[in-house]
């Protein structure tokens, strides 16, 4: 629909909302009505319609659309499925933007009469130049203006805040809903999301002012060119996209003929996207809870990745926040000896003023002024560049220290404006009264010590990712191949070295005296390999002779590999036996590329022999990429030291290697339409000045 004008601001953010099928009755129409009572600020401009009811819960029911007065914007349906059709048709007699459907029984079910139905809701949306959220749906909450145009009723708190919520599931949006800690700017429940796509409402999230931080539940994509797009801006406007992504465990279905194919999975593919745009991926709801709030309620971002200082009243609790911190990689700050000093004179003799972390005892926790000079001296550090403080907020406050803690911390952050949060020790039902005053101090209460340092780990690679780096495009197909044909290894290398990748081609020979000229004009030593289309793994089928150093032993190579093939592979149809200059030993990478068939060409580069058959040490990203990019992708590979000169070894040359693979991904994403997968394996990579040498390749294409 992306060549419509619809009006999703208008949809979202609507002056008058009309629910349809308003009733009494327990079920998603009668909870929306309940919602409206309890929630609506504003209840002059909802109207129930009914035909058969004339009030409901006291409110005056219209018996249908025509009769409302005024203009509607948002309509709410709540009846059943045959009835969706015309409603749509007389809503926008009406003027609206679009419509909730909550019924189901669409493409969800799997049945032919399901998907039509569907379809059927898709044309008419289309037609009317409408938005649809749904079918089989909960619908929307929007918080900022009080738009309840939501089923299911909840314990009754404030929960405004501004993250933005866009979820293929409504459970998992009541579930955040339900939790005591969570606080939306929207939230939206997109079901099936055919006729509107779950990637135009999460645009509507990143372009929104009130909305800090867009937070998703991901299950597919329908949408992959709106998805880009909405990455790209999130990037370029800096704003957090946080993003759960279910299918973590999928097993690539088709076998791959390449080892490109079979370690690029579609899981791998999301890593390799979020990791390009920036977007920070979760593993559960409790750590998307945290990490969203974080980001949420920073009083300020940091300006670069942090060096922190923790402080906590224990020991204890000082020795889990050195090992959590280590396990994700979080650096503390070394103390200036002035703040150390500053310290040893506001604490007690027994207390050590180092940042260990840093373990103030309990005793400034019943002097508010002691509490807010200590924080303060570290806050002045220059060393330090955000602050944790260890503060567990239970629901029942018996202990009026907690009360003195927070005065301390308050008159802290008066005097310094460096970020500042709360650890918990132990995730419990937290203190209303407290945790919204720290909302409002701008100090996140961190969840539970392990979501805690995960949701900082995203803050440090969030602050120290930069867009203006990177290549925010894909090189996404439009349209599919069919069918697939692997090229041999000649095929294979020609059309890369038409694209710009340095290759060295060999030559073929199809009779023993040809080979042994190709040789002597080569240089010795050579290779000779068997040159078939239908001939993928060489060495299997004994088409492969290594280290040749003179004519005899290039003709006898060439009537030994052809007796091999008689032999081992008599169907095979072969144009002859490549011969190639035999490359100089050096450490073996693999450099690839496959191609996602919503996302386009991912290029993969690792450590070639047993670090891929065992180790799987590769990395993926989208294609195109930039120098930097490539660089940084073998930066993260584990193996990674071994290029760089490991016990004396002679570093290798990572410009080179980089620049190898920029022009992998120019490749792939040129042949975005035919790419299927292609490998360079093994890509023999040397020190400093010394090219890397493409010793076989093999492109598979589709039509």
């Amino acid at each position: 629909m992306g060549d419509q004008q619809m009006d999703i601001k208008r949809f979202l953010k609507p002056s008058t909302i009309a629910v349809i099928g308003a009733t009494e009755k327990e079920g998603f129409a009668g909870g929306t009505c309940r919602n409206v009572l309890q929630y609506a600020g504003d209840l002059d401009n909802v109207y129930f319609v009914n035909p058969k009811r004339d009030e409901v819960f006291g409110k005056k029911c219209y018996h249908s659309l025509d009769e409302i007065e005024t203009g509607i914007d948002t309509v709410v349906i709540g009846t059943p499925k045959a009835t969706i059709v015309p409603l749509l048709r007389q809503a926008k007699e009406k003027g609206a933007a679009g419509a909730v459907v909550y019924a189901s029984g669409y493409s969800e079910i799997g049945t032919d009469e399901g998907r039509a139905d569907e379809q059927e809701l898709v044309d008419t949306c289309k037609e009317l130049d409408m938005c649809l959220l749904g079918p089989n749906c909960c619908g929307f909450v929007n918080y900022i203006d009080g738009k309840y145009c939501w089923a299911i009723q909840h314990p009754e708190r404030d929960r405004r805040g501004s993250v933005g919520f866009v979820s293929q599931s409504g459970q998992i949006c009541m579930s955040l809903m339900d939790s005591p800690n969570m606080t939306f700017s929207y939230c939206l429940s997109c079901g099936n999301s055919k006729a509107v796509s779950e990637e135009e409402y999460l645009e509507f999230l990143v372009e929104d002012e009130d909305t800090k931080v867009v937070a998703m539940y991901m299950e597919g994509v329908n949408n992959p060119h709106k998805l880009e797009e909405c990455f790209r801006k999130a990037a370029l406007l800096k704003k957090p996209m946080v993003v759960l992504k279910a299918g973590r465990s999928e097993r690539a279905s088709a076998i791959a003929a390449s080892h490109t194919g079979s370690m690029s999975g579609t899981d791998a593919t999301y890593d390799a996207l979020f990791r390009k745009y920036g977007v920070i991926r979760v593993d559960d709801m409790q750590e998307l809870i945290g990490t969203s709030l974080l980001f949420a309620d920073l009083r300020k971002m940091p300006e670069k990745r942090c060096n922190y200082a923790a402080i906590c009243l224990s020991g204890g609790e000082t020795a889990i926040c050195a090992d959590e911190g280590f396990k994700v990689g979080i650096e503390y700050a070394d103390f200036e000896e002035e703040t150390v000093e500053k310290l040893k004179g506001l604490l007690p003799f027994y207390a050590s003023p180092r940042n260990d972390p840093l373990d103030i005892t309990a005793t400034p926790a019943y002097q508010p002024e002691v509490l807010a000079d200590t924080l303060l001296a570290v806050m002045e550090d220059p060393n330090v560049d955000m602050v944790l403080l260890g503060f567990t907020l239970m629901d029942e406050i018996v202990d009026n220290s907690f009360y003195i803690m927070f005065d301390g911390i308050k008159m802290a952050l008066e005097k310094s404006d460096k970020p500042f949060a709360c650890l918990n020790f132990i995730e419990m039902s937290r203190n209303a009264d407290l945790q919204s005053r720290f909302t409002k101090l701008g100090v996140p209460v961190l969840p539970c010590i392990k979501y805690a340092f995960a949701a900082l780990k995203h803050l440090n690679d969030f602050v120290a990712y930069d867009p203006e780096v990177r290549t925010l495009e894909l090189a996404i197909p439009e349209r599919k191949p069919k069918g697939r044909t692997a090229l041999s290894e000649y095929s294979s290398k020609k059309l890369l070295k038409e694209s710009g990748v340095e290759i060295d081609l060999g030559i073929v020979c199809t009779d023993a005296e040809e080979a042994a000229k190709a040789a002597e004009k080569l240089g010795y030593p050579v290779v000779a390999k068997i040159e078939s289309d239908e001939i993928l793994h060489k060495s299997d089928v004994g088409g492969v002779r290594l280290d040749l150093n003179s004519a005899e032993e290039v003709k006898k190579a060439f009537a030994g590999i052809m007796e091999n093939i008689a032999a081992n592979a008599p169907n095979a149809k072969v144009n002859g036996v490549l011969i190639q200059h035999m490359a100089e030993k050096g450490r073996e990478m693999i450099v690839g590329a496959k191609s996602d068939p919503q996302f386009g060409p991912m290029v993969l580069a690792g450590l070639g022999g047993v670090f891929v058959e065992v180790f799987k040490d590769a990395v993926l990203y989208p294609a195109p990429l930039n120098k930097k990019e490539a660089l940084e992708m073998l930066a993260s590979l584990k193996s990674y030291k071994l290029l760089t000169g490991y016990r004396g070894e002679e570093a290798c040359d990572l410009d080179a290697v980089a620049e190898m693979i920029v022009k992998i991904g120019d490749f792939a994403a040129e042949n975005k339409d035919r790419l299927i997968e292609m490998d360079i394996n093994p890509l023999l990579v040397y020190p400093k000045g010394k090219k890397p040498a493409a010793v076989d390749a093999l492109v598979v294409l589709g039509e």
